[in-house]
């Protein structure tokens, strides 16, 4: 049970860690890029919809690296997890950001979870 938590736990914080880590350096080094909160700007929304996919994916591929059994459990399972976080996340967003932003955000997360698993998979030579 300790290892199963430790697989999803390790899945996140490697997310969180890599989207904090892009988002410090997007504001250190481009600060004005962004634009302003409520109307962010075109090509900051797509970096960040991209970064936040490959952190979730690298996130995917930790937690399934880390399951001792089932790695495809852990990875739909820290999926679940990462959707009910974004969503959370869009209600306490919500009139902050432009809404087709934050749904997409919401989607992006969980899909790189579950690319990073499937790929961490292929290498296992599951799929």
């Amino acid at each position: 049970m300790l290892r199963a938590f430790l697989a999803l736990l390790a899945g996140l914080a490697t997310m969180v860690l890599l989207v904090l880590v892009v988002t410090a350096l997007l504001t250190r080094f481009a600060p004005g890029w962004a634009g302003e909160p409520r109307k962010p700007r075109a090509g900051y929304i797509f970096v960040n919809l991209g970064y936040s996919f490959l952190a979730a994916a690298a996130g995917g591929y930790v937690s399934a690296w880390a399951a001792v059994a089932n790695p495809l459990v852990y990875v739909l399972t820290l999926s679940i997890i990462v959707l009910v976080l974004a969503a959370l996340s869009a209600l306490q967003s919500r009139g902050k950001q432009p809404i087709a932003y934050q749904l997409a955000l919401v989607a992006v997360s969980p899909l790189g979870v579950i690319a990073g698993g499937l790929v961490r998979l292929q290498v296992m030579g599951i799929l």
